[in-house]
This record gives structure tokens, C-alpha cells and sequence, in this order.
């Protein structure tokens, strides 16, 4: 078994959150990389709890990545369910275009 030092996947695990951070900062036109990259920062959180779970050898760090990734498949389903929903409607997903609608 191959142990890696965890300094190694902490520096992964930061790479990944702020790939996600990036994807949100410089993203202003399409919503769909805007919830890929909250996705991403999420399964960043989740690879941290992970990690440190197994170097404390606790299992507190397992059950809340269960509740992260259960929320989080909610949300990505409902918001990929609203995009397609406002897609058919408007043929547009651009996030200019749906902060100007008004209810």
C-alpha cells in the first residue's frame, strides 16, 4: 500500500477548491460553469474531510461527506431541472439575461 504524505493531497485539495474559486470569479456569462465550479468546490471540501478523517482515524469526517454529497446531488438536480425548464422557455442560459427577470 502506497502511503502518501499529507502535505501531497492537501495541496491537491487546495489546487481543486481554487480551480473552483477561479471558475466562479472569472465566469460571468454561463450558469452551468458557475454550478460546475460550486460542485468542484464542494468535492474539494469533501476530499478535506476525507483526508483528515482517515489521518485522525475518525469517522466523523465520513458522515458529513455523506450529508455534502447528498446535499449537494439535490442541488445540482434541481438547478440543472430550473436551467433546462428556463431554457425551453427563454433558448437562453445566460446569467445577464436571468438577473434581469422580473417576477
Amino acid at each position: 500500500m502506497i502511503i502518501l504524505n499529507l502535505n501531497y493531497i492537501l495541496n491537491i485539495v487546495i489546487t481543486l477548491f481554487l480551480i473552483g474559486v477561479l471558475g466562479l470569479v472569472l465566469n460571468r456569462k454561463n450558469i452551468l460553469i458557475t454550478l460546475m465550479s460550486i460542485e468542484l468546490m464542494l468535492l474539494a471540501i469533501n476530499l478535506n474531510f476525507v483526508v483528515f478523517s482517515i489521518y485522525l482515524d475518525d469517522i466523523t469526517g465520513y458522515v458529513f461527506v455523506l450529508f455534502i454529497l447528498t446535499i449537494a446531488a439535490a442541488e445540482s438536480a434541481i438547478g440543472l431541472a430550473i436551467l433546462t425548464i428556463y431554457y425551453r422557455l427563454k433558448h437562453t442560459i445566460r446569467i445577464d439575461k436571468i438577473k434581469n427577470i422580473k417576477s
